[in-house]
C-alpha cells in the first residue's frame, strides 16, 4: 500500500478537491471511522485506494472493466489513478486492452494537478 510519501501532490489541496467526490464516495478506515465524505453508496469506499489493487473493496459491484483490471492485479499507482479520474472509460479501455470496456464513473476530474492532489490526500488518510 502506498503512503503519503509516495504521492507527489499536495494533500491539503487534495482535501479541498475531494469535496467534489463526496456525493458518491466516502473514506472509512478499518475501525469504522469516517475520515472524509459521507455515507454514500454510489461509489466504493476510497480508504486505502493508493497502492491497492484496482477494484479491491469487497462486496462493491464494480464495472466489468475494473473487475478485469483487478483480476490482472493492476495497482492504483498515482499515474493510474490520475489517468482514471480524468477519463475513466478511456483509462479502462487502454489499461485492459478492451476497446469496448466501460466504467461506471461518469464524473471526470478537470485537471491533472487536481487529480494528483486527490491521490496525495487519499494516500495521506491511509497513512494516518
Amino acid at each position: 500500500m502506498a503512503f503519503a510519501q509516495d504521492a507527489t501532490g499536495d494533500a491539503a489541496a487534495g482535501e479541498t478537491a475531494f469535496r467534489q467526490c463526496v456525493a458518491c464516495h466516502v473514506v472509512v478506515n478499518e475501525a469504522g471511522d469516517t475520515l472524509a465524505g459521507r455515507n454514500s453508496r454510489t461509489g466504493p469506499n476510497l480508504y486505502g485506494v493508493a497502492g491497492a489493487v484496482i477494484a479491491h473493496v469487497e462486496d462493491f459491484r464494480y464495472s466489468p472493466g475494473l473487475t478485469a483490471l483487478n483480476e490482472a492485479g493492476t495497482i492504483w499507482t498515482e499515474e493510474n489513478f490520475v489517468a482514471y479520474v480524468q477519463d475513466p472509460t478511456s483509462y479502462i479501455r487502454e489499461a485492459s486492452g478492451n476497446s469496448s470496456a466501460r466504467g461506471s464513473m461518469a464524473f471526470r476530474v478537470r485537471s491533472e494537478e487536481e487529480a494528483i492532489n486527490l491521490y496525495a490526500y487519499l494516500a495521506s488518510l491511509a497513512a494516518e
